[in-house]
């Protein structure tokens, strides 16, 4: 199955899919190791909002993969090092207004819109998918498209 459609075949998911966050924190969790991958940009915008210097930011909260750079995590857990527990027991980012592209842009991963059975397979570990809104081709092909798995 197709990502995107071309100027004769439209997407499987031309009528749009709904997705809205339910702030469980589940994508930012263990217990699997994972990336988070981060630009440049991201690292400026998180260090600035943290009012940290982006050396700091780099030595605290970044590792490098390969040539990527990935948040960290919390070794025991496989947490996002940004996912903290709030007072009432929910999960929840603590950099959320400031977190990097590739949290921003889940669940319209190219991954996850290789094809329907990919969407239902995100949709049993993200209880957001099928859920509020319906975003259109285009909003989902944005977001796609500035997704770095």
């Amino acid at each position: 199955m197709q990502l995107g459609g071309d100027a004769h075949t439209a997407p499987w998911y031309s009528g749009g899919l709904a997705f809205e966050c339910q702030g469980c924190g589940g994508c930012c969790a263990g217990p699997e190791e994972g990336y988070v991958w981060v630009s440049q940009d991201d690292v400026e915008a998180i260090a600035a909002h943290l009012r940290i210097s982006v050396g700091e930011m780099m030595k605290k909260y970044v590792r490098k993969v390969g040539r990527r750079m990935s948040l960290r995590e919390v070794p025991e857990t496989k947490d996002c090092i940004f996912l903290e527990t709030a007072h009432d027991g929910q999960r929840r980012c603590s950099i959320y207004r400031f977190r990097p592209t590739q949290c921003l842009t889940w669940p319209f991963w190219p991954s996850n819109l290789r094809d329907q059975d990919n969407w239902a397979l995100a949709g049993f570990r993200c209880v957001g998918i099928n859920r509020g809104d319906i975003h259109s081709p285009d909003q989902i092909e944005k977001r796609r498209d500035a997704t770095r798995e």
